[in-house]
C-alpha cells in the first residue's frame, strides 16, 4: 500500500525515510526532522519563541568566541543521530567543542550530537515528544540539555550521567564542563 502526502508524494507506508531524502526535501515554512525513520512535520515557532531562542544563542555565541571554544550552530541545523533507521533532530540552539567539530565540515548533517543542546518550548510542545527529544540528544552522546520553558519562566537541565535540576526565573544557566566559565540568568533571556 502506497500513502499520498500533498507535499511527498507516493510513498510506500512501511518504508523509512532516510537523512539523505530529509535533506533534499522542500517543504516551505515547516519545521523538519526526522525521528526512526519517521518524518515529523511541524509548523514554525512563534516570536517569542525566536526572541528566546536568540537571546541564548547570543549568549552562547559571545562566550564561545571569546574562549575560542568551538562552534555556536543555529536553530534548523540538523544533526544525524542515528542510522538504519535514521533519526535528525535540529536544537533550537547548539554548541560542538573545538576539538569535536567537523573538518571538513559536512554539506549535510553532521553525524555527531553536539555537546550542548538548547530546545526553546514553543506553545504545541507535548511533554512526552519533548523527553523523547531530550533522550535521542543524551543517547545519542550530547552531555548537556537545557530545555528552556519561556511561558513559565523555567529551565530544566538534563546530563548525560542522569541527574537533571530545575532552574527557576532568579536562577543561572551554567556551562558547567561542557561550556567552562559561561552563566546566564535565566531572566535575562526569558
Amino acid at each position: 500500500m502506497r500513502t499520498s502526502h500533498p507535499y511527498l508524494g507516493s510513498m510506500p507506508d512501511s518504508v523509512p525515510m532516510t537523512a539523505d531524502e530529509l535533506l533534499r526535501l522542500d517543504l516551505p515554512n515547516k519545521h523538519t526532522e526526522l525521528v526512526r525513520g519517521v518524518l515529523v512535520v511541524r509548523e514554525p515557532a512563534g516570536y517569542r519563541h525566536g526572541e528566546v531562542a536568540l537571546s541564548i544563542a547570543t549568549a552562547i555565541a559571545n562566550h564561545v568566541k571569546a574562549h575560542d571554544l568551538g562552534h555556536v550552530l543555529a536553530a534548523e541545523t540538523g544533526f544525524k543521530l542515528a542510522t538504519d533507521p535514521d533519526t535528525v533532530r535540529a536544537p533550537d540552539v547548539a554548541f560542538v567543542r573545538r576539538a569535536r567539530v567537523p573538518d571538513p565540515r559536512p554539506a549535510g548533517f553532521a553525524a555527531l550530537a553536539p555537546d550542548l543542546v538548547v530546545e526553546v518550548l514553543s506553545r504545541d510542545d507535548r511533554p512526552g515528544e519533548v523527553l523523547a527529544k531530550v533522550g535521542d540528544w543524551l543517547n545519542a552522546g550530547c552531555a548537556l540539555v537545557w530545555v528552556v520553558d519561556p511561558n513559565r519562566r523555567l529551565a530544566r537541565v538534563y546530563r548525560a550521567d542522569g541527574s537533571e535540576s530545575l532552574i527557576d526565573a532568579d536562577g543561572v544557566l551554567d556551562g558547567e564542563d561542557v561550556l567552562p566559565g559561561f552563566v546566564c540568568p535565566l531572566a535575562g533571556v526569558v
